[in-house]
């Protein structure tokens, strides 16, 4: 008998019509986390019939403008588009009867980037890929062959991009271009690593296009397109997605900080004093018809934040002292504290107002006393912590422990967490490792979950959600 399921890595169909690629463009956007709905569909389909399809950059400009809602969404809008709207655009590659050296293709794009010449980088970006970047048989007489026997073919952008050596190109294109002063030279760089990433784009895009073409769109969007800088996995993150989401720290610690302001409005009332209730209704008869209000304190309660700034949880340490600090107007104090393998405060040095750098948490750990031997130990840092600055706890005091809850197998200290616990209003465990692998290898973080409420923050958006739900007005 015939099977008729199709495995993972079928290509798909093209849509019937315009209109059915648009129903599944969005349905793949929303899968990506950029939420849009009826009425958003609606209005992209009107941008696209009155803007037409000839000038594509024009149409996604028009769709982006429909469908986007919040910043760090463009990028994977621009993926999907591509795979959605350019695919039918692409030739089937080829492979040139004699191809061209490596020398001197890297010398002829060195020349493009230099003239900034964009359309010669796209074809240099395509020409690039094809010689460069086939694996398993792509780009030689098989792509029109079922995916199921040429499954292990496909398109990389990271060979063709390390074959072209990009810190060579790098090196000719500020070289061959004009100035001489410092600023000149620090101008030249910033240009030059622009048009490089251009390039690099252009061969993603390509890459991923072609794999489309072999794998089916639907295979690749779902499974070839980066996520958006809120939703990349903390201990996943490389680099480049945790200076993406560096510049997502003041917009956030904004939305933040009206939420905690809007709580706080709601919260002025107070509570009702049933004695001066009584007594107030006795001129009505002993019916409580207008109820007074207990007079009410409002000061902002003081936070400590304990974070684990050992290698492997850095970026999650390092982006949420960041953003904890963007919000310090929403409290009378806030005071941070780090450890490795012993604690040590380390609130000065974060300046409010000044933009995140990278590599803070590397020389935290350089200039301060948060680590002697290097390897995470949570019993000792949370001794010394209880040793040292319990003061900084109190009855108007929120507490955020950061960290992974990785012990290396020693001693978790249960009690110095509960001391600390005990003396804080509100105590809170921030673990950005999926919940699923806590009790895993030599995870503590169930044991620890029965002292103290711990949450998964595995990426931004998880973060935002957690810290604007938890943090007192």
């Amino acid at each position: 008998m015939t099977s008729t399921h199709r495995g993972p890595t079928a290509p798909q169909q093209p849509s019937d019509t315009i209109t059915d690629r648009l129903v599944e463009f969005v349905g793949l956007l929303r899968d990506h986390g950029i939420t849009a709905g009826p009425s958003e569909t609606i209005d992209a389909a009107e941008a696209m019939l009155a803007l037409g399809l000839s000038d594509r950059n024009r149409l996604r400009s028009g769709m982006a403008a429909c469908l986007l809602r919040r910043n760090g969404q463009r990028a994977v809008f621009d993926q999907l588009f591509d795979l959605y709207f350019l695919t039918t655009e692409q030739p089937q590659p080829t492979v040139p009867a004699t191809p061209e050296s490596i020398d001197s293709l890297r010398d002829r794009l060195a020349a493009a980037l230099i003239e900034d010449d964009p359309s010669a980088a796209t074809d240099l970006a395509r020409q690039a890929l094809t010689e460069l970047g086939a694996y398993g048989g792509a780009g030689t007489g098989q792509s029109d062959t079922p995916v199921t026997t040429a499954s292990g073919a496909g398109w990389s952008s990271y060979l063709t991009m390390r074959a072209l050596n990009p810190d060579d190109l790098l090196a000719r294109i500020v070289a061959n271009t004009s100035g001489a002063t410092e600023l000149d030279a620090a101008v030249r760089t910033i240009e030059a690593n622009r048009r490089l990433t251009q390039f690099r784009t252009a061969v993603q895009t390509e890459a991923r296009l072609r794999s489309a073409q072999l794998r089916g769109t639907e295979y690749i969007a779902r499974r070839g397109v980066d996520s958006s800088p809120d939703q990349i996995d903390f201990l996943g993150a490389r680099e480049q997605d945790l200076a993406e989401m560096r510049r997502l720290v003041t917009p956030l610690a904004r939305k933040l900080a009206t939420r905690l302001a809007a709580r706080r409005r709601k919260s002025v009332r107070g509570q009702i004093d049933m004695r001066r209730t009584l007594r107030h209704s006795m001129s009505t008869g002993g019916v409580p018809i207008t109820p007074v209000l207990r007079s009410r304190k409002h000061g902002r309660p003081d936070l400590v934040v304990l974070a684990d700034l050992s290698g492997s949880v850095t970026g999650f340490a390092e982006f949420t002292l960041q953003l904890i600090q963007a919000l310090q107007d929403q409290f009378t104090k806030v005071r941070s504290f780090g450890f490795v393998d012993t604690c040590d405060e380390i609130t000065d040095y974060f300046t409010p107002g000044e933009p995140p750098t990278s590599g803070l948490a590397a020389r935290i750990v350089r200039a301060s006393n948060v680590a002697r031997y290097g390897s995470s130990n949570y019993g000792e840092a949370l001794q010394g912590f209880t040793d040292n600055y319990i003061d900084a706890l109190g009855p108007r005091t929120s507490l955020l422990i950061l960290g992974d809850a990785r012990t290396n197998r020693t001693d978790p200290n249960l009690p110095a967490l509960q001391t600390m616990c005990d003396r804080a209003k509100h105590a809170y465990w921030l673990n950005p490792e999926p919940s699923r692998s806590w009790s895993t290898g030599d995870s503590a973080a169930h044991t620890y979950a029965d002292h103290i409420t711990m949450h998964e923050c595995r990426n931004v958006k998880q973060l935002a959600e957690v810290v604007g739900r938890l943090l007192p007005a």
